[in-house]
């Protein structure tokens, strides 16, 4: 069986559509991505005459990817389209969406490699779990159970990266390369999916749940990708690193050893040791981010569940600073319950901090996430899914009091942690609504200089020298590389109708979500 994957290009290898593909191989079958924008898409569609073609897609393209499917469904109407992520995971409903046949909820790699060897085999496939399937015949939707986790993830081998980079040469010459080393999370955010995936979708506890890869077989598959293709820096994805102390410590004993490339993590203050920000820096930790989302007890802990102290924060930032290691934070604004001085004062930890790459995002009460129960008990108005922003870091899809001027620090926020004398001009900026768009531009314009800030760092731990890799030239050529791309994306859009009028939604690269591209450009 043909399967193809068509996805955007986003600004970091994606995992999910690599280790699927590597399952479907496994099983015997053939797989080939495509990325959009592409002027001769359909062209290539037709032309590969996939008998499935999968997408994944996150609440907010949602609409997109129908859109995206109708056109495949012009050309190749026999085809079977599945769409898999989050949206499909926590709003199965999708599947009665014009042109889609099937939703897979959760993981994917053993219901699809079930599903195409039964579609091989000319064998009835309604029945597979983790799918919801529209019946051609009838239209009747069949609503199946989920199989099990997935419980050894080094069974599941390396994701395949081959049909991610023959696809995307972009991928494949970047210097930078995404791995993970786990799947699931112990916490309980409220405004995660993982809370949700856990307990709602798979009925799962905490040891379920939270799964780690060997050493080894990270180790392996890092040794496996640079061999094969160029890779100098390292990009873990856990939400957690420092998840397990024995995992952490043989990591950081045979990694220098058997790896020796520069790495950056993502930390949970409330799991971080002073003696875990030693190991990682002797073992070639450069970067590490920080879970600040609010400076508010109450926002922090009651509303986001983080489970964290103040306390707890200062001292892991401080431990990273103290060690040498570039500190970023995650922030996230508008949550349900908080007030502008709140905001104010998250602006103000990262200050006292002394962070180097203020993230911030806004927060998005997405489906099946306890927040968008919490927000609409609270009384907030919450958009409906069809009206989700397609990008989070844009504007809230709920209603509270001084939402323009939230939106507007957000604007602000990474420029007033870093130039802390910008504060006062801030606070009085934020309620002038007609400059919007002005400040929208400047946060985009100093995310990316943040950007360019680390991949100086980035080409000074790899023995890179010159004015090329000094931060005002690499942003210069980003920006007028991402100016190109802007365009040509503008002119791409105009090939999909109106997906609810009266707004137009854009086709977007993404090359420009701050919050994204700042965790993995």
């Amino acid at each position: 069986m043909k399967v193809l994957i068509i996805n955007e290009y986003l600004p970091q290898e994606m995992l999910g559509l690599m280790w699927l593909s590597r399952a479907i191989k496994d099983a015997g079958h053939e797989t080939k991505a495509l990325f959009i924008p592409d002027k001769q898409w359909l062209q290539k569609v037709a032309d590969y005459d996939p008998d499935v073609v999968c997408y994944s897609t996150t609440t907010g393209m949602h609409l997109y990817f129908a859109d995206v499917n109708r056109q495949v469904k012009k050309v190749l109407p026999d085809v079977l389209s599945v769409f898999g992520g989050a949206h499909p995971t926590f709003s199965p409903e999708y599947v009665e969406t014009e042109g889609i046949d099937a939703v897979c909820r959760g993981e994917g790699e053993h219901a699809m490699a079930e599903l195409l060897d039964r579609m091989q085999a000319g064998e009835d496939y309604y029945d597979v779990r983790n799918f919801y399937f529209k019946d051609r015949e009838t239209g009747e939707i069949h609503k199946n159970a989920q199989r099990p986790l997935v419980d050894d993830l080094d069974e599941l081998g390396f994701p395949d990266r081959d049909v991610l980079y023959e696809a995307g040469e972009i991928y494949a010459n970047s210097d930078r390369k995404v791995f993970v080393t786990q799947r699931g999370c112990p916490m309980d955010c409220s405004f995660c999916f993982h809370h949700a995936w856990k307990r709602k979708v798979y009925g799962a506890n905490n040891k379920q749940y939270t799964r780690k890869r060997s050493v080894s077989h990270v180790i392996a598959e890092i040794n496996q990708v640079r061999e094969k293709y160029n890779l100098k820096f390292v990009h873990f994805l856990d939400d957690i690193f420092n998840l397990r102390n024995d995992w952490l410590e043989e990591f950081c004993e045979r990694y220098p050893k058997e790896v020796g490339l520069p790495f950056d993590v993502i930390l949970m203050a409330n799991m971080t040791k002073e003696k875990h920000i030693k190991m990682l820096k002797s073992a070639g930790c450069v970067y590490a981010r920080v879970a600040f989302e609010a400076a508010s007890d109450y926002v922090r802990n009651a509303v986001f569940r983080k489970n964290t102290t103040r306390e707890q924060l200062t001292n892991s930032a401080r431990w990273i600073k103290e060690n040498g290691i570039r500190l970023g934070s995650l922030n996230m604004l508008g949550g349900p319950g908080g007030t502008l001085e709140d905001e104010w004062a998250t602006v103000d930890l990262n200050i006292e901090c002394k962070v180097d790459h203020p993230l911030v995002s806004i927060m998005q009460p997405y489906p099946e996430f306890d927040i968008n129960d919490m927000a609409k008990d609270m009384g907030y108005a919450v958009a409906g899914y069809d009206d989700f922003p397609q990008k989070f870091n844009r504007t809230s899809s709920i209603e509270f009091e001084s939402k323009a001027e939230i939106e507007n620090l957000h604007k602000w926020f990474p420029l007033v942690v870093r130039y802390p004398w910008l504060r006062p001009i801030a606070r009085r900026a934020i309620g002038i609504r007609r400059l919007s768009k002005l400040y929208l531009i400047a946060y985009m314009l100093f995310s990316e200089y943040m950007v360019a800030e680390q991949a100086q760092l980035y080409a000074k731990v790899q023995g890179l020298s010159g004015p090329r890799y000094w931060a005002p030239v690499d942003f210069g050529i980003r920006l007028s590389t991402k100016g190109v791309l802007r365009v040509y994306e503008a002119i791409f859009a105009r090939m999909f109708k109106r997906f609810t009028a009266p707004k137009q939604m854009q086709l977007a690269l993404q090359m420009g979500d701050e919050r994204v591209v700042a965790h993995m450009d």
